[in-house]
């Protein structure tokens, strides 16, 4: 008969591993706490705040909060608003604009992720970008390392273009070490190349670290959700197009997002859904069953979502007359 003998070794270990194993349902729950966000696009991820018919009041946090939402998700286009050469120091006066806005969400009892958004040239030249998104999130994590857990960060949106993904598996390791520095247990988010396309995840790689949250987006059909949209190509000859949540569409968007669920069950990662939202010019009661389906659709598989966006031209938020587009709004928020 073999004896076995417990060691105090042995002990430290099991303590080593049940600390290793604890951060995996700490992230679970710093997801969960996500719960159902709304991004406020078209603000700070402009070239300029104003550019692009948004800029950010203390009231729309406010208004956010009252309605029933629990995270805002703020886009932010840092590399217009740094050096481009070393040591790619971000302007003061911007900054503060985003330290104003992380305090308005807190103050307003709400989540918000501070994302790099619209970094076109790591995009297009991701080898000679690199070191300055590196640098970019060196100094970034730091502003805000000693801010609560409510704060969240988000590596890069939608890589794309030469961004593939084997140059952005590369980049996510050297990125994330940028944040571990002054933030080594914040959740971190992070998603696939192709515009943080679910069919694009079976090629993901993310590093061995437990704080991570995977996001996707789904704007599934496109030809229906940008149906006009002056950004894209052929947008017009869209026009008019319904979704009217037959059973052959509904498939469709389950089976994507089941897709997106089977890769974070196999890989032990929960889900964040970034974005998605129809433009103003499809119909309002097309626009609100997609948008109801969609987000019960995340819900059931345990996914914490945002809508693209607040007030905008996907908005559910009207600036002129300060309200919600009450049906889009029902749809997000039962």
């Amino acid at each position: 008969m073999i004896k076995y003998f417990l060691t105090p070794a042995f002990f430290l270990v099991g303590a080593i591993a049940f600390a290793q194993e604890k951060p995996a349902t700490d992230i679970v729950a710093a997801n969960k706490k996500l719960g159902r966000g709304m991004n406020i696009g078209n603000a700070l991820e402009a070239p300029k705040e104003g550019d692009w018919g948004v800029t950010l009041k203390a009231e729309y946090f406010q208004a956010i909060k009252e309605a029933g939402f629990d995270t805002v998700r703020l886009p932010v286009k840092w590399s217009a608003h740094a050096k481009a050469d070393a040591p790619y120091t971000i302007d003061k006066p911007f900054a503060e604009r985003i330290d104003w806005a992380v305090d308005q969400a807190l103050k307003n009892k709400l989540n918000i992720i501070v994302n790099v958004h619209h970094y076109g040239e790591m995009d297009s030249n991701p080898d000679k970008h690199l070191p300055r998104l590196v640098a970019l999130w060196e100094q970034i994590a730091e502003r805000y390392k000693d801010r609560p857990a409510e704060v969240y960060f988000e590596l890069l949106n939608e890589p794309h273009e030469k961004l593939v993904e084997a140059k952005w598996n590369a980049a996510i390791p050297k990125i994330l070490a940028a944040v571990r520095k002054s933030n080594p247990s914040r959740p971190v988010i992070v998603g696939p190349a192709f515009w943080n396309a679910i069919w694009a995840l079976e090629k993901l790689q993310l590093p061995n670290d437990r704080n991570l949250i995977l996001t996707v987006h789904n704007y599934d059909p496109f030809e229906f959700t940008h149906q006009g949209a002056s950004f894209v190509k052929g947008a017009e000859k869209w026009k008019g197009r319904k979704w009217p949540q037959s059973d052959e569409e509904q498939a469709a968007i389950r089976k994507t997002l089941d897709q997106a669920a089977a890769w974070a069950k196999k890989h032990d990662r929960p889900v964040f859904l970034g974005e998605f939202g129809v433009y103003q010019e499809a119909d309002m009661e097309s626009r609100a069953r997609w948008t109801k389906f969609l987000a019960r659709e995340a819900e059931m598989r345990n996914f914490s979502w945002a809508y693209w966006e607040f007030c905008a031209g996907f908005g559910v938020y009207d600036p002129k007359t300060d309200a919600w587009h009450a049906a889009l709004k029902a749809a997000l928020i039962e």
